[in-house]
């Protein structure tokens, strides 16, 4: 019988390659997709006993998610942000926990044990976000500030479209840019180019303020 599972992630990219991964399993099947709240608490009265994968990101009414889940008998597994605290008093309630940069074999693995009954609460790894992050640094230095605010798109899920027309150029220059991008960075594409990001701190800061200083100079 298959485990079902709630994915729900405002984050276009991150809510593609989870998806990827689970639908490798044959014990695991994604019966519904959120990108809100709102959608969440619906999915969760819909599919009861099913564990719902739940971003930070969303920021849904905990305790109504909560009283949700308990009703429908679903699980709940929050994903956070790196270097994101959760507050005691919910954290005590959740059926798992992950980082936002877990790996696909740690997520099928907390997925699993969760639909099992048992808690799973993996406390995010902050190694490669120190200041001491010698490979985001490289790599922060590496890209232009054109580059750097691609990267913010990428990691909000923007399409090549969307993009190009934030920055007004074309859609090909855009593409010319993530082949160099791709190149500095080491990786092959635009899941891997978020996850990436999002992994090195140093580089998802400098992004962040690049995407920013973009937003300010277009008011």
């Amino acid at each position: 019988m298959s485990n079902r599972i709630i994915l729900a992630d405002n984050q276009s990219i991150f809510r593609a390659g989870a998806a990827r991964v689970l639908a490798m399993e044959d014990d695991l099947r994604i019966v519904a997709q959120c990108i809100d709240a709102e959608r969440l608490l619906q999915a969760a009265a819909a599919h009861r006993g099913a564990v719902a994968l739940v971003c930070t990101a969303l920021k849904p009414d905990y305790e109504m998610l909560l009283a949700v889940a308990a009703t429908n008998n679903n699980r709940i597994i929050l994903i956070v942000e790196n270097g994101e605290d959760i507050v005691p008093a919910v954290l005590d309630r959740l059926d798992g926990l992950l980082s936002r940069s877990v790996g696909g074999a740690e997520l099928v693995d907390c997925v699993r044990k969760v639909a099992r009954g048992h808690r799973c609460v993996n406390r995010p790894n902050v190694t490669s976000m120190l200041p001491g992050d010698s490979v985001g640094t490289r790599v922060r230095e590496r890209l232009t500030p054109r580059e750097l605010q691609i990267v913010s798109f990428i990691v909000q899920g923007c399409k090549n479209k969307e993009i190009a027309i934030h920055l007004g150029t074309k859609e090909q220059v855009v593409k010319n840019y993530l082949r160099s991008i791709y190149d500095k960075t080491g990786v092959s594409d635009r899941l891997e180019l978020a996850l990436f990001t999002i992994h090195h701190r140093v580089l998802a800061e400098a992004a962040t303020h690049a995407g920013k200083v973009l937003q300010m100079r277009s008011a």
